[in-house]
């Protein structure tokens, strides 16, 4: 039987594209959620004391949302059968602004398992994950 997803794209098809604005309110609800206090994500005393550039975005909230474009286009998360990304840059989220990370989900190969994903996730014009790909099931 032929997967009506796979049958639907060919490889270099864009599949999805977002942006999405993360903000200081965001990384307190997502500390609650997952538990994770750690004060780089919400005290620019605490950022600058260890080096960094101000309070950072949880990279697992950073990863969270960058699937969002797969999963919408697939229609049900229970497709998505494995997600891995690398680490490649923080996303520094001012306390006014806020940060706006882009996501652009690309189809990047067809095979009998399904399909493969690239996502390529920017904040400022840089990646901030790197070799970022969902898998797809050809359920």
């Amino acid at each position: 039987m032929t997967d009506p997803i796979a049958a639907s794209v060919a490889v270099g098809d864009i599949i999805g594209e977002a942006e999405y604005l993360l903000t200081r309110d965001h990384l307190v609800r997502y500390a609650g959620a997952s538990g994770d206090f750690n004060p780089i994500h919400y005290r620019d005393d605490v950022a600058a004391s260890v080096g960094l550039p101000g309070v950072l975005a949880h990279g697992m909230l950073t990863m969270g949302i960058a699937v969002q474009p797969v999963v919408e286009w697939a229609g049900d998360s229970a497709l998505v059968t494995d997600y891995q990304v690398r680490f490649t840059r923080p996303v520094v989220v001012d306390a006014q602004e806020g940060a706006v990370v882009t996501v652009v989900a690309t189809v990047g190969a067809i095979d009998d398992d399904g399909i493969r994903v690239d996502l390529t996730v920017t904040y400022e014009g840089q990646t901030v994950l790197g070799k970022a790909q969902v898998r797809v099931s050809a359920a």
